[in-house]
């Protein structure tokens, strides 16, 4: 049987201090001190370290309370609502509305529950410069929840499996980019042999090399601005369509990641408006794409043969013969390009890149049409892994 009870009924609600700045003695200490920073900066469910510990008297000289481990961490202010188990006891900054599970109440199952009904809290944040909750507030937000604990129990217990399963998976992930970023920099300084070997380093065989505006590279590759490169940039910053609830979708810059193209969000223009609205060029199948603000830099190709429209801060690139389409994209991705990508950049707010100075970013790239394959399909590989392609 579940029940609805307002939080202040299943938990204690703790209020954070300051001690003194100016005061040496209350800073330095073993108590571990948290703050909103912590909270974001903590990529898992449990915190279990903070920049700045105080000590007993500093403790002592504020309102601060020191939390046992498995309390809930609440942010509330600025940011309402974000939430984090201490892993270990803790004090807080005024900056949380702290929770200590009462009996009858599982603290991960009430972690969860908090954090699905954040928007609860915020609608009770008040505050002209920012947002915050007070305890009142806090105490009163309803919390569904099964009477038996033992039943609360079950259900964190299946949430936390499902949370370990999804931070090995980013841990994973984390790991396959790290090797990809590693590959991506051999690959375009080293290239790959006809048996698909990477090159022996230069200080192996600086013969097979050749210094160049852009650093070293093979002696076979070809170094040009992108603009020598490509038979065609569509672009269609500078105009707004008329969008609709339905219809063809709308990529913007917002939709572009680095390496694919996000669903969300999704926007649309109306089927009728498709061929006037494109009338700067048709994308194909495999073209380019390129954010050039907000943010800089972002590439992707277009996976689709179905009709998408394109707008703000995107452009399309359709290379000539000299390079494949899916090289030049990871060639775009590289470190070093991106590099000389954002030095041509301007901009005091966001970093935007002029399409006449983004002609002018130089590459490197093979001759041999062969090599930039066995470079795309590498690079390839290792995205099935991250992406799950």
């Amino acid at each position: 049987m579940w029940r609805e009870r307002p939080l202040g009924n299943l938990a204690a609600i703790n209020s954070g201090g300051t001690p003194a700045t100016d005061r040496a003695e209350f800073w330095g200490g073993d108590i571990p001190w948290v703050t909103p920073t912590d909270i974001t900066a903590c990529k898992t469910n449990y915190l279990f370290d903070t920049a700045n510990r105080i000590t007993k008297i500093g403790l002592h000289s504020c309102s601060a309370k020191f939390l046992p481990a498995g309390s809930i961490l609440f942010t509330s202010r600025a940011t309402v609502g974000v939430s984090r188990i201490a892993g270990i006891p803790v004090c807080t900054n005024q900056g949380f509305k702290s929770l200590t599970p009462l009996a009858g109440t599982d603290g991960k199952f009430l972690f969860y529950q908090v954090q699905r009904l954040r928007g609860a809290f915020e609608r009770y944040a008040a505050g002209s410069t920012f947002p915050e909750i007070n305890k009142k507030d806090t105490a009163r937000v309803s919390i569904p929840h099964p009477v038996d604990v033992s039943v609360q129990q079950k259900i964190a217990t299946i949430l936390t499996t499902i949370d370990t399963a999804i931070e090995k998976t980013e841990a994973l992930i984390e790991k396959y980019q790290q090797i990809k970023a590693g590959l991506m920099h051999d690959l375009f300084t080293r290239g790959l042999l006809p048996n698909g070997q990477l090159r022996p380093p230069l200080h192996q065989a600086p013969e097979l090399y050749q210094e160049t505006a852009i650093g070293w590279i093979p002696r076979d590759w070809k170094v040009e601005n992108i603009d020598a490169v490509l038979s065609r940039i569509i672009d269609y910053r500078g105009k707004t369509p008329d969008k609709t609830v339905s219809g063809v979708p709308l990529v913007t810059a917002k939709n572009i990641r680095m390496g694919y193209v996000e669903a969300e969000p999704r926007e649309f223009i109306a089927e009728s408006d498709y061929s006037r609205w494109m009338t700067r060029g048709i994308p194909n199948m495999g073209d380019v794409l390129f954010t050039t603000e907000a943010p800089l830099g972002n590439v992707a190709q277009i996976r689709s043969v179905d009709r998408i429209a394109f707008a703000q801060r995107v452009i399309i690139l359709q290379p000539s013969h000299q390079v494949r389409a899916g090289f030049l994209a990871y060639r775009l991705m590289s470190e070093s390009t991106q590099n000389a990508i954002g030095r041509l950049a301007s901009g005091s707010t966001a970093l935007g890149i002029k399409q006449s100075e983004f002609r002018k970013v130089r590459i490197g790239f093979p001759l041999e049409n062969g090599e930039q394959q066995k470079i795309e399909l590498r690079l390839e590989s290792l995205d099935g892994f991250i992406f799950g392609e």
